[in-house]
């Protein structure tokens, strides 16, 4: 399908609650970085929107703390005609500290659903 994105980060006094632990709605703030992150330069052709979440799902497996440094490993698990499926793993080390499985749906510029250009595909792959 396409290869492994991957977005270093560090956990900052901001991304944690009191206990120095990362607040669980943050996974998701960072896990959309990573996305945009691996979006970078591409183009949505005739004033398209683009990708918008559809579903999301978490798991989390060991908490983050502070000063912790990881990657989000981000990879297209299924492609449909206006959707994909992607599977993000928080990695800190060789621990898998959450997994977030997201589907994203490609929009139009009239907000409806519409087949993802094979150029953003292309893109995604390299």
């Amino acid at each position: 399908m396409s290869r492994t994105h991957k977005f270093p980060f560090s956990i900052a006094y901001a991304d944690t609650d009191a206990g120095g632990i990362v607040y669980h709605g943050r996974y998701i703030e960072i896990a959309e970085r990573a996305r945009m992150h691996w979006l970078r330069g591409v183009v949505f052709p005739d004033g398209d929107l683009g990708f918008v979440v559809r579903e999301l799902s978490v798991r989390y497996l060991q908490p983050l703390r502070l000063g912790d440094d990881f990657v989000v490993e981000s990879v297209i698990t299924e492609i449909g005609a206006a959707s994909m499926d992607i599977e993000q793993k928080f990695v800190k080390g060789d621990d898998v500290c959450a997994i977030m499985n997201i589907k994203i749906a490609y929009l139009g510029n009239n907000m409806r659903p519409k087949r993802i250009p094979e150029s953003i595909l292309d893109a995604l792959a390299s």
